[in-house]
């Protein structure tokens, strides 16, 4: 799941050797779960295994969904629109339960950025989590644009609707995204191991109601990689900003949820509040 399973309980197996900014990072990152508790222990993983996992991932996913619509479209439409959503659904639950245990499997720069702002990634991993993310969209970008010729520039997401239309579907999209990846994975009452299918199957459904839309992008770096691969730039702005926004809505709407049904007995709001205005100073 697009969060990194710490707790206050979780150690290198060599913690004597482990870099200490890696310890401070898993250090900040346990101490916002403090109103999750329910969360599984992992050991931590090196930030460069989890960033070339983010790569590996981000490439699997693009390069899967580029090649689906292709094939859409060079065969008359065989893959149908349901088809491109199941093809999008079926590579995001592969890659999360292959990649849940090493980096959280984000694969999406709006998802990263929203893990971060509420505590669940640490601050020195967003950089480098979105920096692997977009190499990984280019390289499945480019790596379709050679392999297919001519590649279709249908593979870019562009809107089919007018821009109010197409932003708010796409903060709506993301929006319900996060929201429900962060109920799953945040709540112990969650059932963890329909995570990944549950994810997989929010993508596809997104893609049904946005594809025909937008492309039912939710994700900075599917749009950005073909953009860059086959020029067309149409419109990214909305792509850019509405995905991250919606990412952030959605998860915050959650987190409310979460924080009002846990009462205040231990101060938990003011605790979580007080963390966010330190660390913003």
């Amino acid at each position: 799941m697009p969060f990194e399973l710490l707790s206050t309980g979780s150690v290198s197996s060599h913690p004597h050797n482990a870099d200490a900014a890696e310890s401070s990072d898993a250090h900040a990152a346990a101490h916002f779960h403090r109103w999750n508790q329910g969360l599984p222990k992992i050991k931590a993983v090196p930030l460069l295994k989890k960033v070339v996992a983010e790569f590996l991932g981000t490439f699997i996913l693009i390069f899967t969904v580029l090649s689906t619509i292709i094939m859409n479209e060079q065969h008359d439409g065989v893959e149908s629109l349901l088809g491109i959503a199941t093809s999008a659904g079926l590579a995001v639950t592969i890659l999360v339960l292959s990649l849940i245990h090493i980096s959280g499997c984000h694969l999406n720069p709006a998802v990263s950025i929203a893990m971060t702002m509420f505590g669940h990634l640490p601050h020195g991993h967003l950089l480098p989590y979105i920096t692997a993310q977009i190499l990984g969209s280019i390289a499945a970008s480019f790596s379709v644009k050679c392999i297919y010729h001519p590649v279709n520039p249908g593979i870019a997401t562009i809107p089919n609707v007018g821009t109010t239309e197409a932003f708010f579907l796409e903060f709506i999209t993301t929006f319900v995204l996060l929201f429900i990846i962060t109920a799953l994975a945040t709540d112990p009452h969650a059932v963890k191991e329909l995570i990944a299918v549950a994810v997989g199957a929010i993508i596809m459904m997104n893609a049904l109601v946005a594809g025909p839309s937008t492309g039912a992008s939710m994700n900075p770096a599917r749009t950005l990689g073909p953009a860059i691969a086959t020029g067309r730039y149409t419109q990214i702005w909305i792509y850019m900003v509405a995905t991250p926004l919606g990412a952030v809505a959605g998860t915050g709407a959650y987190v409310a949820i979460k924080l009002y049904s846990v009462g205040p007995k231990k101060n938990v709001i003011l605790e979580i509040l007080g963390q966010i205005i330190k660390e913003v100073k």
